[in-house]
């Protein structure tokens, strides 16, 4: 993105001030990479998920009852998005507005992660955006264990379906889950993780909804951007 113009839009519009982002000697995120020790947890449910097409995977999904949010929901979330994406954008679970469109990040958070994005030059359509649950949680709670795991399979598939050049984990159930730690997330943002024994690069950052509460951090919500492409200019180079 080399129009200083068009570039101070894109951090107006996720609300940093244009005078901080030109900031001579700012300091970028730390660009260390950090191995994630965990292996990737067994496949739970339906063992036959790895080996579902896009259309397959999207029914069965549509269909599942393996946890008690089934009995609650409007509809499945899905993911939305290309499913040839270099970004892949996971967060944690659907909220109300979520559950009624079926579709991940809308409403104000959504309109946040749409300009996070077009920071670093990119459209919505351009990745492709998932959530750890693709049910809602009643009154939009924490996910419990249980619903990970009975989750996580699908994700999972998206993921190698996809192949992306960088999963970028928003907020902290998200970075947690992805990376199998219980580190907060301030301490997860600002390095380079890696996705089991896949070697995907994983980037944490905040949450929109929680930007939306504390605006204060959007700097380092920009570094961390500024950090998962450069992850992905490296891939590409």
């Amino acid at each position: 993105m080399s129009d200083p113009a068009t570039r101070l839009r894109y951090l107006e519009a996720m609300g940093i001030q244009a005078w901080r982002a030109r900031e001579a000697g700012a300091p970028a995120a730390a660009a260390s990479t950090v191995e994630s020790t965990a292996e990737p947890a067994a496949p739970a449910g339906l063992p036959e998920v790895s080996r579902l097409d896009w259309e397959a995977l999207q029914a069965q999904v549509a269909q599942c009852t393996l946890c008690e949010l089934h009995k609650s929901r409007t509809q499945t979330v899905f993911g939305t998005g290309r499913r040839d994406a270099d970004w892949l954008i996971v967060g944690e679970a659907p909220g109300r507005d979520e559950d009624l469109q079926g579709e991940p990040f809308v409403g104000r958070a959504g309109q946040l992660l749409n300009a996070m994005l077009k920071a670093v030059g990119l459209e919505r359509g351009d990745v492709y955006i998932a959530n750890i649950l693709k049910c809602r949680p009643p009154d939009n709670r924490d996910p419990r264990p249980e619903e990970v795991l009975r989750c996580e399979p699908y994700l999972m598939r998206q993921i190698a379906l996809i192949q992306p050049k960088l999963i970028l984990a928003v907020g902290r159930v998200a970075a947690q889950n992805l990376l199998k730690t219980d580190t907060p997330i301030g301490k997860l943002r600002g390095r380079v993780h890696r996705l089991g024994d896949t070697g995907i690069p994983v980037v944490a950052t905040y949450h929109p909804a929680y930007l939306l509460r504390s605006p204060q951090e959007k700097r380092k919500a920009w570094q961390d951007l500024r950090l998962a492409r450069s992850v992905v200019e490296k891939g590409a180079a």
